[in-house]
């Protein structure tokens, strides 16, 4: 009597994964033309991290330590500096003269990003860093560092002035 009793469960079992198969067998192929088209992300994607300009394209990157205090892994390594009247580069006292994210480490757990008074922080949608070396999982401030919008308006003008 057992040995029918297991002989129906293996049955049931294999009917049971043949209709999953078969329901699923007859529905349309979704393809992703990646790398032709880019894929869309939902807006709370957390991507690799970039790093704000205020409206005036100065960094809003203060030097405030708290999203490297943040940081469980330890990934953010960060120098200040002061400006000064003859070079500004953000708006308060200070600024990050070195700013590293070491994404071997980074687990994109949005702690740096919620620590940030100053919005400074954020995750991007940009998600392709795959690399040879690990020593070039270290994004460096020029990588996380939005282009400056005040600069690239500014040379468009430039050039259809010539």
């Amino acid at each position: 009597m057992n040995f029918l009793k297991e002989i129906f469960d293996a049955t049931f079992a294999i009917a049971k994964g043949y209709s999953i198969t078969f329901k699923h067998l007859f529905r349309p192929t979704i393809t992703e033309n990646y790398p032709d088209v880019m894929p869309k992300f939902e807006e709370r994607y957390r991507g690799i991290h970039e790093l704000q300009r205020d409206e005036n394209g100065l960094e809003k990157c203060v030097a405030c330590f708290l999203c490297s205090a943040a940081c469980p892994a330890n990934a953010i390594y960060i120098e200040a500096a002061e400006n000064t009247d003859q070079e500004r580069f953000s708006q308060a006292e200070r600024y990050a003269k070195i700013y590293n994210i070491d994404y071997g480490r980074c687990i994109f757990c949005g702690f740096c990003v919620e620590a940030c008074p100053t919005d400074a922080i954020t995750h991007g949608h940009k998600f392709e860093y795959a690399i040879y070396d690990t020593k070039d999982l270290v994004y460096t401030k020029d990588k996380l560092l939005v282009p400056n919008p005040k600069k690239a308006h500014s040379s468009s003008v430039e050039e259809k002035a010539a």
